[in-house]
């Protein structure tokens, strides 16, 4: 099966080529076990928050794992609430995570949960992500939470990092229990996979894709299960890369952001993950979210900038699109004194009410 031309590879490492390989594991995984993977954070507990571990099943009947982040100084009142999910690829002991420490220490409860077959989420067979399912574990974080006797279910929001910022558009717009929602490096995974970077793929191009995805079934038909597909980012840079793989690979493959349950950290997508995102764009009705707020927020220097201001365009107010000065993309990831985690506390402490 041919390699992916260059433009629909820059589509990211999201989702790899499409030659089925087996992926190598980082040997930093396998100096851990289980127990001490689902130990190792990426940032330090916040000493005014406290975390637990908790578990909840999606409408799929799909059990993911969260962590739930409780002010520690919250006493006896009903608090608002926010699920955290992203980025694609990523676990909740990454980036959703630092984030929920943050806004619990602003006094909120939060949910930051690992993706249907991810980390230590269930779903069968693994490394495989879904536009459909992806959106529903974001209302199934927000049954979590309204369940919960701390929380007043009528105060809860969403906040998504990357390609799951287009997950939480998606959920916010049909599921109007939320009541305010926030992104931030949003993707649209659903347009990069089906049209490329830019929008740049070509109809040729696209049919090619998919003759290529169609026939891979065929193949994984025939061995009775998919086929992993390429490792997201490589074992050591070459120096030549794109900068915005550089710069993937500077969180995930670092001590800065490497965490052995991570896709991106070190392993790849099934090599048919893009059929399902091919052709269902999610963001159809984004303008369904209003009156309800919408928050976008980007770095000024990140390549995916286009799709947070792409969708300000199309989205009806209330919203509102803050660009970072100087941040790229993964900036926004773990950088606590760039992500304005000040704006996000007024956003949802105005708008939860």
């Amino acid at each position: 099966m041919k390699k992916l031309t260059l433009i629909i590879a820059a589509t990211l490492l999201f989702f790899g080529n499409l030659e089925a390989q087996t992926n190598k594991s980082n040997q930093n995984s396998k100096k851990m076990n289980a127990t001490e993977q689902t130990k190792h954070y990426t940032f330090k507990l916040s000493d005014k928050v406290t975390r637990q571990k908790v578990t909840f099943k999606n409408r799929y009947g799909i059990t993911l794992s969260g962590d739930l982040y409780l002010p520690k100084n919250a006493g006896n009142e009903k608090l608002s609430a926010l699920a955290i999910g992203g980025p694609f690829g990523a676990v909740k002991q990454q980036s959703s995570g630092l984030y929920a420490n943050q806004m619990a220490e602003r006094g909120l409860a939060v949910v930051a949960f690992d993706p249907s077959y991810t980390g230590e989420s269930g779903g069968e067979p693994r490394n495989l992500a879904s536009p459909e399912i992806n959106t529903e574990d974001f209302s199934a974080a927000v049954d979590f939470l309204g369940l919960q006797k701390n929380v007043d279910r009528n105060k809860i929001g969403i906040i998504g990092i990357c390609g799951f910022g287009g997950f939480a558009l998606n959920a916010t717009a049909v599921d109007k229990r939320v009541k305010a929602v926030a992104t931030t490096s949003l993707y649209d995974m659903t347009r990069v996979m089906s049209k490329g970077y830019n929008d740049s793929v070509t109809h040729e191009q696209r049919t090619k894709t998919l003759e290529d995805l169609s026939l891979q079934r065929w193949k994984d038909a025939e061995n009775g299960k998919p086929a992993n597909g390429t490792r997201n980012l490589p074992e050591k840079l070459k120096g030549d890369e794109p900068q915005f793989v550089k710069e993937y690979f500077d969180y995930y493959r670092t001590p800065r952001g490497f965490h052995p349950n991570s896709v991106n950290s070190t392993g790849g997508w099934l090599t048919t993950n893009p059929l399902s995102f091919m052709n269902m764009p999610i963001l159809t009705y984004v303008e369904e979210i209003s009156p309800r707020p919408m928050l976008l927020i980007a770095g000024e220097n990140a390549h995916s900038r286009y799709f947070s201001e792409d969708i300000y365009k199309v989205a009806a107010e209330p919203k509102e699109l803050m660009i970072i000065p100087n941040a790229v993309h993964v900036d926004l990831y773990d950088k606590v004194d760039v992500i304005p985690f000040d704006k996000l506390e007024a956003f949802f402490k105005t708008n939860l009410k």
